[in-house]
């Protein structure tokens, strides 16, 4: 079976709806969305659970409050994973959770 999983990444301005492409593999379709903040990230990853994406993995941008943002918006319908910066470079240097 093939698996289905998202990226998100923030970026400000980012919109879930307009800033997103697919790319499938014979494994794999990688859906990936751009968010501008938090609160887009829980809505998009609530309507990507429902078109069957099993498997998210949040920016380096997400600090641990806005992983356990996305986790609670999506429960048990997804795996939620994180790539981690402590600094990240797209936000001046700061963690998501200073940001957002």
């Amino acid at each position: 079976m093939k698996l289905k999983a998202a990226f998100i990444f923030i970026a400000p301005e980012a919109d879930y709806q307009k800033n997103r492409a697919v790319v499938e593999t014979p494994q794999v379709d990688l859906t990936i969305v751009g968010v501008k903040d938090y609160a887009m990230a829980s809505t998009a990853a609530k309507e990507l659970v429902n078109e069957g994406i099993g498997a998210i993995e949040l920016c380096g941008g997400f600090g641990i409050i806005g992983t356990a943002e996305v986790k609670k918006a999506v429960g048990a319908k997804a795996v939620v994973g994180v790539v981690r910066f402590d600094n990240h470079p797209g936000l001046s240097f700061k963690s998501g959770d200073e940001v957002f």
